[in-house]
């Protein structure tokens, strides 16, 4: 029943719309536009009286047969009266003497007595073509507008009905995504309002169903990277009941600080994923940051200069921490980075040679708790690089892995130097 609504009040409002112009124009008609055509006709009658009354001096006979051949030839009652408002002669039904005509004018309109015209010679002259046979103005005037009303009604109905429908296809998408399906697809048909409605909710079904199994795929992978360290701690905690043992303290504490890092990684791609504009607005020499992030590891070279650029210091520290973590974890020294700039955008490259990244392998390596063929036994939890893409993407940038130009890898990272 909802689901009517929309539609049905749509088009009763065209239909009411219509008829309150039936009633309207009607009624304006009534008021003001009924006596014009009355007065132009009446114009006519009285040239046409004047032209075949014969004068007022002839027998009464011959202005009684002038009155009924006019009578006749109109189709309605006439009378004529002397100066006095005596009946010469009639054609018809009875019809009231005639009263005072309007100062201005020679004839008036009288709803009850019909046309009164005053002739040159004193007499008057009485019409009343309310009782001509025939069709009426108004009830011709009222069946127009009725039969324009019905048929713009009958034909409004397939556009409204289309209209609404698209709606309800929209309403039940929304339904469907409330129950659980984020996948789901809406038809997009047209170019107008409701197809960009429908587009943009295509779009944000599609958001939402990436997110819900990114997070999906996140949690079971966290779930999973989690009980290694906790099942070390909790070993460890046992083992350290029976006695002091330095070295499986030292072990224990590092165990927690492995764990402390997967548990802030994990909880930082969840504050990228849900905030999709986080704060820009500091100045961060990339260039510096660079330095003190390449001077905590050996063989590692940074050259090449950038201007400062608008962006959140502590997560591009983040991203090249994790992409010198990544080169020296899983390749070989030396480590290169360089930085240079274009009108638009900071370039930062991060190169090392190590045995590389095969092709097919270049794109998964942004999947959370993603591991390359061969690696699985390689410290670390697979976060390094998606954090490095989502970093990167909140900055306006995107990154690209490829083969260095004497083996290895080459990270390629753009960040916008407009950044808002």
């Amino acid at each position: 029943m909802l689901r009517r609504k929309l539609y049905l009040q749509i088009y009763l409002t065209i239909i009411i719309s219509l008829v309150l112009v039936v009633i309207l124009g009607a009624t304006a008609y009534t008021l003001t536009g009924r006596d014009r055509p009355d007065r132009a006709v009446l114009g006519v009658v009285s040239e046409l009286a004047v032209l075949t009354l014969p004068e007022a001096s002839a027998p009464r006979s011959e202005q009684q047969r002038a009155v009924r051949r006019l009578g006749e030839k109109l189709g309605m009652p006439i009378a004529l009266f002397d100066s006095n408002r005596i009946q010469i002669a009639a054609y018809g039904r009875m019809l009231p003497p005639p009263r005072e005509v309007r100062p201005n004018g020679q004839h008036r309109i009288h709803r009850a007595e019909g046309w009164i015209l005053k002739l040159p010679d004193g007499r008057w002259f009485a019409a009343d073509p309310g009782n001509r046979p025939g069709p009426r103005p108004l009830i011709d005037l009222a069946v127009l507008l009725s039969s324009i009303a019905l048929g713009v009604g009958l034909g409004a109905y397939p556009f409204v009905r289309r209209l609404t429908r698209r709606l309800e296809a929209l309403q039940h998408g929304v339904e469907t995504m409330g129950a659980g399906d984020f996948s789901t697809q809406v038809e997009v048909r047209g170019k107008d309002e409701i197809a960009a409605l429908a587009t943009s909710f295509n779009e944000a079904s599609q958001k939402i169903a990436t997110l819900v199994g990114a997070h999906r795929m996140l949690l079971a992978n966290a779930s999973h990277e989690l009980r290694t360290p906790l099942s070390r701690i909790r070993l460890g905690v046992e083992l350290l009941q029976t006695g002091p043992d330095p070295a499986r303290q030292e072990a224990l504490e590092q165990d927690i600080a492995e764990l402390d890092a997967l548990i802030d990684e994990i909880l930082l791609m969840s504050r990228l994923d849900a905030d999709a504009h986080p704060d820009l607005s500091q100045t961060v020499d990339l260039l510096g940051l660079s330095a003190e992030e390449c001077a905590h590891y050996r063989d590692c070279t940074l050259a090449g200069r950038a201007s400062p650029i608008r962006g959140d210091p502590r997560l591009l520290r983040r991203l090249i921490r994790n992409l010198l973590e990544n080169a020296n974890r899983h390749g070989a020294p030396p480590v290169e980075v360089a930085l240079y700039e274009t009108p638009d955008e900071v370039i930062l490259t991060v190169t090392d040679h190590g045995p590389g990244i095969p092709d097919a392998e270049r794109d998964q390596v942004f999947q959370p708790f993603y591991r390359a063929s061969g690696r699985q036994n390689v410290k670390g939890y697979g976060l390094g690089l998606a954090l490095v893409r989502q970093i990167a993407t909140a900055h306006g940038g995107s990154v690209v892995i490829g083969p260095g130009p004497s083996g290895g890898t080459l990270v390629y990272v753009r960040l916008s130097r407009l950044t808002h």
